[in-house]
């Protein structure tokens, strides 16, 4: 009788160990101590926090017709990334972002839209500005850096909004300087900065930001075969947006200097034995090019060919092809004097032209 006294108590003894070892084991962890943030956490914080309320979010609208009852709707066309530029309300983003869309639609950092028009674009840049009107209380500018001195290596930040999803923020450097990608318009975008900032579909258009948190340039484009981010991204470089934004809001479109000039293709250039440059094909009537005493090459009643100008340099820069040019050509503006470098013959010289518009 003892021993089953014992025995049971024993077993009580157990059980109640037992209870309170389970109550104890399902109570919440004690929370660790930690020290302060570190310094580049605390950037990453203060960068975020200061640039996020400039980003904002874009919807693309296209409209749809029925083939049967002939009604039609509004449907998502797209999405992507932009940038308030001014307290206007003129948003900065990818031409992409917008193109084939018949309407976009603006959500800025509060959640609350806005219907955008297009004000410009410059689709051989893959830029385009849109325009809200919101109150200035709800339209903070983006702090401008440069592109000039940038250095591979440096810290950058990318906010969008990937897959259509809220702010994103990823973090990187710059991976290299001066890259070509192609424009829409396959025109050659130059002097593009890469970097390994995760950016996925929904970032284009949006800021690619210094440690200082400056716009250093716009997300374009990701080089990757499934179209996720693999490390390599691309972002047009902040110069060349701020030469372009403000013509474009001024014009409604970027009017590009001009010499009134036809080039050959570069074939012909080879078999012609002619150096790298813009071979002239044609020079316009009253063109700045014929103004400069330019001429193009062409064929004389027997059908021999007759030398014309190829331009090598504009103002001491080499022209390799046409797209070289009109790339230098986009930095100056309408009614500058240009020094050409022109090769005839064999024979060097230098002319001066003033541009005209390409209009």
């Amino acid at each position: 009788m003892f021993l089953r006294l014992l025995a049971l108590s024993l077993i009580v003894w157990l059980a109640a160990g037992a209870a309170e070892a389970q109550n104890k084991a399902a109570q919440p962890r004690p929370v660790s101590t930690r020290g302060a943030l570190d310094a580049e956490e605390m950037n990453n914080i203060v960068v975020f926090k200061r640039a996020s309320p400039s980003v904002v979010h874009i919807t693309t609208l296209s409209v749809q017709r029925d083939f049967f009852s002939l009604r039609t709707s509004e449907q998502p066309s797209g999405t992507g990334t932009g940038f308030v530029w001014d307290a206007d309300g003129h948003i900065v983003t990818n031409f992409h972002v917008i193109q084939g869309g018949d309407r976009a639609t603006v959500t800025l950092h509060d959640q609350s839209s806005y219907p955008a028009r297009l004000v410009g674009a410059f689709p051989d840049r893959d830029i385009a500005v849109l325009r809200i009107e919101a109150p200035v209380t709800k339209l903070p500018a983006i702090a401008v850096g440069t592109s000039r001195d940038l250095q591979v290596g440096q810290k950058v930040y990318a906010i969008g909004n990937p897959f259509g999803l809220d702010q994103t923020l990823t973090t990187g450097i710059v991976s290299a300087l001066n890259r070509e990608i192609e424009s829409v318009t396959r025109r050659t975008i130059k002097g593009a900065i890469q970097t390994d900032a995760a950016i996925n579909p929904g970032n284009s258009g949006g800021p690619l930001l210094d440690s200082a948190g400056r716009l250093i340039g716009v997300n374009t484009s990701i080089y990757s075969p499934s179209g996720a981010s693999a490390g390599i991204g691309f972002a047009i470089p902040v110069d060349e947006v701020n030469r372009i934004v403000p013509r474009l809001i001024r014009d409604g479109r970027f009017i590009r200097p001009a010499l009134g000039v036809t080039a050959g293709p570069e074939n012909l250039s080879r078999a012609l034995g002619a150096p790298k440059g813009v071979l002239l094909v044609d020079v316009g009537n009253g063109s700045p090019a014929a103004a400069a005493g330019l001429k193009a090459f062409g064929r004389d009643r027997s059908g021999r060919i007759v030398q014309g100008d190829v331009i090598t340099a504009v103002d001491g820069q080499a022209v390799a092809d046409l797209d070289d040019m009109l790339s230098l050509l986009e930095t100056r503006q309408i009614g500058e004097r240009v020094t050409l470098t022109v090769w005839r013959s064999g024979q060097t010289r230098k002319v001066v032209a003033t541009l005209g518009s390409s209009d």
